[in-house]
């Protein structure tokens, strides 16, 4: 593993992406905001030997690290730091929200996946949106919140498997400690929370903005129930407070069954909502089999559908067949080749995903080495695919990773869709809902058709590689379409070109394909690309955009990379961001 060397950073945007891609108003962010004091790990590779915490908040990441010193494990501080996020990050991730997890445990050397997303309400079906005069589901408001939060779930079952598997002692009230203080006592309100609240308080934009339309959310997120809130004033959520106080204290049972589930039913309800207690009830996270390639000489695994995870080894699966080493890092080769093998993933993805409980998904096949070398025989290393056609099978959002002193390895990511996700606070709770619900199609030919209790496509994908069984690369990132290509960059970076995980983090990025799930032809590259290999691209046939050096755009990634020799642990974090990597 390779120490101390650091790559140079210019001018950070710190605006935060949204977690399911970035809208067009991450341009604006990169406009409007200049060169801002970084963190520390920004600017360094935190080097740690018991245990490393990485994430998009520098007080999350605090509060997980601070977890792990008091002898929590990995999946201890995962929780505290996603819940963390969910009070001083509201804009990215909430209790109302979905995760996905991949977690070893050191003791089995068992690397295992947990499901937490929610299922859409009994009432949801395309027969009541078109009564309505939809053609698509809303981005916000109550026709939006129509599935079933799921992140309390999952720290539900996360906390359950540290207890009778991995052996922690520590208590599930401790455990929420810190973010009940910072919900209750109020917290600095950041640069990236400001910025997001200016955008989506827009009053000209209806569909997307003008979240003040939403009285609760008024209430909770702006000054006066007008403003947002500057960067540095203090920002108390006291209903928040109490309800996560309900779940430290009666457990996630109270979140779906108890005085919590009442209350935000009986707000849907009151409001034409799809949500019953009933599917609340109904709820529950799903311990799953994690997928995964070989790479080189690791196990690179990813998370199962309804997730992407499959087009994030798809790709990896595909570059097994070119010696991207010899291609140069950088290079219009390195660039084209990756680019080329996420389209060939990108077609299997759309044609397949959605939640496997209601379609059959080919994935031995899809992974397979056969597979990833026919896809890489249709890439020309002189021309951009135009178009690409699935093979037929033959016969946004955080991220955060922890690493502990044990070994164990959490990688986590947790969401709400889109920045504020529906916009929708039920009364009396403090909790965002999300609109993941809204990526259903009306369209019942389409493979992510809305159904009743199914679960929906999500961009979401967690990543951690092994080498000889255990943890060698946890990583990740937030950013929609982006996460797998963010997750190729950096897994070739590491493994291929050696770099250390602040390394491959800061080198320029690049996004292919769509943003916050609109449609988008055009392959965007940060302006630090040098301009010949920028033209070389574009005389391939890639309708090359020119960004801004750091931009938001390309999400917030995360990483910790595993010495398995000397057991030194080396965190990275992301410079387009407000993140914070530590350890001790």
């Amino acid at each position: 593993m390779k120490l101390y060397k650091l790559a140079p950073l210019s001018a950070i945007c710190i605006a935060t992406l949204i977690a399911s891609g970035c809208s067009s108003d991450s341009q604006k962010a990169n406009e409007t905001l200049s060169a801002q004091t970084m963190t520390v790990s920004q600017k360094a590779n935190p080097l740690a030997t018991h245990g490393v915490v990485t994430s998009p908040n520098y007080l999350a990441t605090q509060a997980g690290l601070d977890v792990l010193r008091r002898g929590g494990n990995a999946v201890d501080a995962a929780i505290a730091t996603a819940a963390t996020l969910t009070v001083v990050y509201p804009q990215m991730c909430t209790l109302g929200g979905d995760n996905f997890w991949l977690i070893y445990n050191a003791k089995t050397g068992e690397l295992k996946a947990l499901n937490a997303s929610g299922r859409s309400g009994s009432k949801a079906t395309i027969e009541f949106y078109k009564s309505k005069g939809f053609e698509k589901i809303p981005s916000r408001g109550y026709y939006a919140a129509n599935t079933v939060p799921g992140v309390v779930s999952g720290w539900d079952e996360a906390y359950k498997m540290s207890q009778k598997e991995m052996g922690s002692k520590y208590k599930w009230a401790d455990i929420l400690k810190t973010p009940i203080d910072y919900a209750k006592n109020g917290f600095p309100v950041s640069t990236s929370l400001n910025f997001w609240t200016k955008v989506d308080i827009d009053p000209s934009d209806s569909e997307f903005r003008n979240l003040q339309r939403f009285p609760e959310f008024s209430k909770v997120f702006l000054k006066n129930g007008t403003d947002a809130y500057d960067v540095g004033e203090i920002l108390v959520q006291p209903d928040l407070a109490n309800t996560l106080s309900l779940i430290a204290k009666k457990g996630a049972k109270e979140f779906y069954q108890g005085e919590i589930a009442k209350k935000i039913v009986a707000d849907l309800q009151a409001n034409d909502g799809m949500l019953s207690l009933e599917d609340f009830k109904n709820h529950h996270a799903d311990w799953v089999e994690p997928i995964h390639v070989n790479y080189r000489d690791t196990v690179a695994y990813n998370f199962p559908p309804n997730t992407q995870g499959m087009a994030s080894l798809e790709i990896l699966n595909v570059l097994n067949n070119f010696d991207v080493k010899s291609l140069g890092e950088g290079t219009a080769d390195y660039y084209h080749v990756i680019i080329e093998a996420t389209k060939q993933a990108f077609a299997d993805r759309d044609k397949y995903l959605t939640d496997p409980e209601f379609s059959d998904i080919p994935l031995d096949y899809l992974l397979s080495k056969d597979h990833g070398k026919d896809q890489a025989k249709r890439i020309s290393m002189e021309e951009a695919a135009i178009k690409v056609e699935p093979l037929d099978p033959k016969g946004d959002t955080i991220w955060l990773g922890v690493v502990d002193k044990d070994g164990n390895a959490v990688s986590l990511i947790q969401s709400i869709y889109h920045d504020f996700g529906s916009g929708i606070v039920p009364k009396g709770t403090g909790v965002i809902l999300q609109n993941r619900g809204s990526f259903f199609s009306l369209d019942p030919n389409h493979v992510n058709a809305l159904m009743p209790h199914k679960r929906t496509f999500h961009t979401l994908n967690p990543a951690m590689m092994l080498k000889n069984g255990k943890p060698y690369l946890v990583y990740g990132t937030m950013g929609g379409e982006g996460q797998p290509q963010t997750q190729a960059a950096i897994a070739t970076r590491v493994v291929d070109f050696g770099m250390t995980p602040q390394e491959a983090i800061n080198a320029p990025r690049w996004l292919y394909g769509r943003t916050w799930g609109k449609a988008s032809n055009d392959l965007k590259m940060e302006g630090r690309i040098p301009e010949k290999v920028t033209y070389e691209l574009q005389k391939r046939g890639h309708p090359v955009k020119r960004v801004d050096d750091y931009t938001d755009t390309m999400g917030h990634a995360g990483a910790i990379l595993v010495d398995q020799e000397t057991g030194v642990l080396q965190g990275g974090t992301d410079p387009r961001g407000d993140g914070l990597a530590a350890g001790y």
